[in-house]
């Protein structure tokens, strides 16, 4: 059986703020919310000893899907640049599957997402070979990271 991927952990400026983006555009849930203090071993960043909190958001599934929310508490980081409006290596895109592009797409503008997409309808040929016809959309969340939301509307 191969490895399962179960959480991806973001560097957040922030994060309560954070969390409740999480909330508000996607509907996730906080599973777990604690401080921890690094070993300087694991992570390939920080120092052993520095502060961290780390909020782990859950949607329907409390093993896949995750997202881990980290940020620095002491020391503090130092103020990052902010975020980049284009992609480049190494960055994530995070693919999420809606059931209304749409209303996704409202909730991260009044959020304070920087919209790169506007919902539009695409057609895909699916891993299936059958086509399928969908809405589509893209943003930022508030630290930078980016997330393309797909709907499938229907089989063709």
């Amino acid at each position: 059986m191969p490895d399962m991927i179960k959480r991806t952990t973001l560097m957040v400026r922030d994060a309560e703020r954070a969390a409740n983006w999480y909330t508000e555009v996607f509907g996730l849930r906080r599973w777990m919310d604690t401080p921890f203090t690094l070993s300087g071993r694991q992570l390939a960043t920080g120092e052993r000893g520095d502060q961290t909190r780390l909020i782990i958001m859950a949607g329907e599934h409390d093993s896949l899907g995750m997202i881990g929310l980290l940020e620095w508490l002491v020391p503090r980081r130092a103020p990052e640049p902010a975020p980049s409006a284009r992609l480049e290596f190494g960055m994530p895109i995070f693919v999420v599957s809606g059931d209304d592009a749409n209303a996704t797409c409202e909730r991260a503008r009044a959020a304070g997402s920087q919209i790169h997409c506007e919902p539009y309808c695409w057609t895909v040929t699916g891993a299936d070979g059958r086509d399928k016809e969908m809405i589509g959309t893209s943003f930022f969340d508030l630290d930078g990271y980016f997330f393309e939301v797909n709907q499938v509307v229907r089989y063709l």
